[in-house]
This record gives C-alpha cells, structure tokens and sequence, in this order.
C-alpha cells in the first residue's frame, strides 16, 4: 500500500532492527544474564536471530488475525522474548501499549480502558489479574502469554509465544509489506503519573526515528557499542542504535533498590560502553563501586533521566571514569525527548554553583532541530500560538517545545491533549506544553525550576520548587528536600520536608531545623519558609523513583502541622 497524495511514508522502526541484521548478522543483540536452561548462565541472541524470529511472530500475529492498527498491551519484563515481541509488533504494525505495571492496579485498570486494546500481551503474573479484575474486558479478545507455562494451564482462548512462532512459518498468501505513514500510530506510551493520572502518549514512527537519530547524534553512539540499560523502554533504542543491549538482573520498577553487585558486575565482564540510569540508580551504584573500589574504564558515557542528578552523585562518580566520559543527563518527558542535554563537566565545573544558590538547574542547550520556548505561567489551555506569547531571554514562565521529537496528543485524552498543545495556524507547528516552569539564560541553556503544578502561591509571592529546595540540600544531613503547599484550615503553609541521610534523634531534628532555618533567611526567595517537617523516605514515582510525589506530601504535611 503506498501513501496517498500529501502523504509521506516514514521508515519502520523495526526496519533498524533489519538493517543491522544485514549488516553484522552474528553480532550479539541481546543477553541476559542470569537466564535458566542456558550453559553459562546467560541467554543471547544474534542480531541475524533476532530479525528472524521478530519476523516469525510478526507473521504469526498476522495469521491469528492480529494486524495492522490494532492495539495490544504488553506486560513482559525485560528479556530475549521482550525484544523479539515488540519488533515484531512493529514490523506487524500491530500497536503495542507500554504501561509501567507498578502504577497501580486501578491506573493499569484505566489505562487499559482508554487505550481500548483488543490484545493483551503478558507474563503469568500479568495475564493474571487482568482476567481477575477485567483489564480492558470489553475489548480485548485475544491474550498472548510470554513465559513458562504449564502444560494445559493456558486460559481458554490464549495463545503462547509458541503458537505465535508455529504460525509463522505457515505459508503466507498476503504481503506482510506495507507502508508507514508518517502519523500512523505506533506505539501508546503511558506517561509514569508522576503528577496526575497516567496519560498515553501518542507515538508515530516518525517520532521514534526521530529519537533515534538524536540520542545517536546528541552522544555520538557508534554500532557495535555495549549497552547496560535498566529502563525497558529505552532498552529498545539499544538495537535500533545497532548496540548489544544487556538486561541486568533486577526488578524495573524499583531502580532505587537495585543491588549493585548486579550493575557492577556486568558492567565490568561485558566492557560496557553506555549506560542508561535513573538518579535513583546512580545513587546505588556509585556507593557499590566505592565500597568495592570500582571503575568503569570502559564506559563512553552514562546517561540519566527522570529527575535532575545530585550534583553529590556526580562528584563521586564522574571521578570513576575515563576521560573524556562524562554523565549526560537530558531533560524531556514521554511526550517530547530528548529536549536538551548536559555533561557533568559543565554542571559540576559552572552550573551547580548557579544552583546552590538557589537559580535553578540547568538541563542543557536544546538538541539540534528543536525549539524551545518560555511562555506565561497559565493553568488553562491556549489553543492557539500568537506572536506575544514568547517571553524575553531570562524571563521565568513555561517552559514548550516544539520539533520532530514531540507527540502530538494523548490517546482517548482530549482534554489532556487541549491542555498540553499550541498549535500555530500560520506554520502549522505544534509545541508541547511541558508543565516546567524554567528559563532561558543568554547562552541559550534551559533552567528548570520544577513543575508547574507543584508552585506554592502565598499571597502575592510564588514559590518555585526546584529554588527553593537547592538551598535547603546542600545542608550536609540533608539527602533531599521537598517543597510543599500545606494547608492550616484555608491558609497555604509554605513547608520543607526534610529526608535525611540519616535517622536523627530529637535533637539533632531541633539542631538542623535550626540551621536550615538561618540559611533560608538569608535568600530572598526562602525567607517566607517557617515550617520544617522530616519524613523518613519520600513518595517517589515507579519507573525512575527519583521524581518526588509532592501531591502526596502536601497531605501528609497538612496533616503534621502544629
């Protein structure tokens, strides 16, 4: 099928997958290490394999009547057969639903029934309560186990990967082949409900190759680089990026209680080149490499993302490589990234100082072939862009962007989608609202002030998060802080949430709200904050557990003021 006029075909993203193939059929795509039933304990697979067998299940997948346009949720866990699966969803242009499983079982409840899935794709574990609770019972026909099952203890009606594969080598009349357009849909990313109800995100093909060539520009990814990626999501790039991708042994969604034996381990037996990690992770990891006194001389970089990186973490690890490798943390969310990027050599050379002085983080220049641009602060929607609505260099407002990269709405959201986008009708541009509040310095850098939802307004002042908590975390007992609107009757309580880094008795709690107290005093931007609360461990969202949930805190607060 070829595009119709006005249209433009897009590449398959799958279509990396088979040009690397092609290219160095027996270079090792995936390993994992850890597997059962394998020699040495570790699974793999050939980039040749992997083409092949994505090929069988997308041909199988074709034969049980599961094609192009429909949806299909997948709940796997990292591995050879995750891989395999969701290329050959691409390749079938069968729609895959990536939702995080440890939003919560009434989130996955009503993501499933907004992305209106006619398969769902899962492990045991997975396929299970979703039968129990009625995941998408009005539209999913059709479920596809991945894993070990027992003989005869298929559901009725379910298939397994097997059948899928048995399927696929069955003589097919019709030409799998077809083409991509450039707003075919291709994916449903759910967003982590980090603030607010999670929300699928949109993803076309061309938003996927998109991303591919600027993570591969923007850190200069050669093929045949090792990859160590603890994000499942981002350890797809790995193969499309034409790198070994190897999974670590470790649960997911809980990145901030890996154990670094089994970061570090792989790391050093497979000369691992990139590494991909939350805040959360880093933290981990760098206190396993100084107990063990580890260095990771092979690695070209570490990338993190999900939160801004403790410039504390970065001192400490960035020592533990070899120039000129650095960690790159790139600022952008599920709808629109990368957006911008930085090094550890400029955060901790220049920019932490600007920091700790409560000016914001800086997350980097924008990635080539992207706008961005500050607008006024405004909770409601603005449905068209006009010529005033950018603001001058240095101005504070949110922060939108606009480029190949970002999504252009929220499936079955529309309202998500009104809130979040600005179209303008003299370009046809779309730029992405992305809830931020920063600024653009004289350089062109981006500086991240903390999410627009989380401001604290009392009265004719508003308070920032990300500002004000820099001056509260370079006290040395401070791990992190939280700014926090509690609420005493109908006044807003501008509130600190302390996690120490570590328990503290009552008068080491007296003794350093103390201090604190005297260092916000003596910022212009602080002075209003009174009130200091400790909290053992904060809330923390499921996919990077670093971004803090402050909706949650905010209660808690309310709840423990004097």
């Amino acid at each position: 099928m070829s595009p119709s006029p006005g249209e433009r075909a897009s590449r398959n993203v799958a279509e990396h997958l088979k040009s690397a193939a092609l290219r160095d059929p027996d270079r090792i795509a995936v390993v994992v290490p850890g597997a059962r039933g394998s020699a040495d304990g570790d699974a793999r697979i050939t980039y040749g394999e992997l083409d092949i067998e994505s090929d069988a299940l997308s041909a199988g997948l074709h034969g049980y009547g599961i094609g192009p346009g429909t949806r299909a949720v997948v709940m796997v866990r990292p591995s050879i057969d995750f891989f395999a699966l969701v290329f050959a969803l691409f390749k079938a242009r069968v729609v895959p639903v990536l939702i995080d499983p440890g939003i919560g079982l009434r989130a996955i409840g009503r993501a499933c029934r907004e992305s209106a899935p006619a398969v769902f794709i899962g492990v045991p574990r997975a396929v299970a309560p979703q039968r129990v609770f009625g995941w998408g019972r009005s539209t999913i026909k059709r479920r596809i186990v991945v894993g070990r099952v027992r003989s005869g203890s298929l559901a009725r009606g379910a298939l397994a990967l097997d059948d899928l594969r048995a399927r696929g080598l069955e003589p097919m009349d019709e030409n799998l082949e077809s083409a991509v357009i450039d707003d075919d849909l291709a994916a449903i990313l759910f967003t982590s409900g980090s603030t607010g109800p999670p929300k699928g995100a949109r993803y076309t093909h061309a938003i996927f190759n998109a991303q591919i060539e600027a993570f591969r520009g923007l850190y200069q990814i050669e093929p045949g680089e090792i990859d160590l990626c603890t994000f499942p999501l981002f350890a797809l790039y790995a193969p499309a990026l034409g790198m070994t991708a190897i999974v670590p042994v470790m649960d997911p969604t809980r990145p901030g209680r890996v154990d670094p034996a089994n970061i570090l381990e792989p790391l050093a037996r497979y000369r691992v080149t990139n590494l991909f990690g939350s805040p959360a992770l880093l933290r981990r990891l760098v206190e396993g490499a100084e107990k063990a006194s580890a260095r990771f001389p092979t690695l070209k970089r570490i990338v993190s993302a999900g939160a801004p990186a403790s410039p504390r973490v970065l001192e400490r690890l960035a020592p533990l490589l070899d120039p000129p490798a650095q960690i790159y943390t790139p600022y952008g969310a599920t709808e629109a990234l990368p957006v911008a990027s930085i090094g550890s050599a400029e955060i901790l050379g220049e920019t932490r100082h600007e920091t700790d002085l409560g000016r914001g983080v800086c997350v980097g220049r924008p990635v080539a072939g992207l706008e961005v641009a500050i607008i006024p602060i405004h909770d409601e929607a603005i449905p068209v862009w006009y010529s005033d609505l950018r603001l001058p260099v240095g101005s504070t407002g949110e922060i939108a962007v606009s480029g190949a990269v970002v999504t252009r709405g929220y499936y079955n959201r529309p309202e998500a989608t009104q809130t979040s986008k600005i179209v303008d009708p003299r370009t046809g541009r779309l730029y992405h609202r992305m809830g931020d509040v920063g600024r653009l310095d004289e350089q062109g850098r981006i500086w991240f002030l903390g999410r627009k939802s989380h401001r604290v307004i009392v009265g004719e002042t508003t308070l920032f998060t990300i500002p004000c908590e820099s001056i509260f975390n370079t006290h040395p007992d401070v791990a992190r802080s939280a700014l926090v609107g509690a609420r005493r009757g109908g006044e807003v309580v501008p509130t600190i949430c302390i996690e120490p880094t570590r328990r503290l008795d009552r008068g080491e709690r007296a003794r350093i709200t103390r201090e604190l107290l005297e260092r916000a005093a003596a910022f212009p931007h602080t002075r209003l904050i009174k009130t200091i609360l400790f909290h053992r461990s904060f809330p923390v969202d499921v996919r990077h557990n670093s971004k803090i949930f402050r909706e949650r805190l905010a209660v808690w607060a309310s709840r423990r003021l004097p």
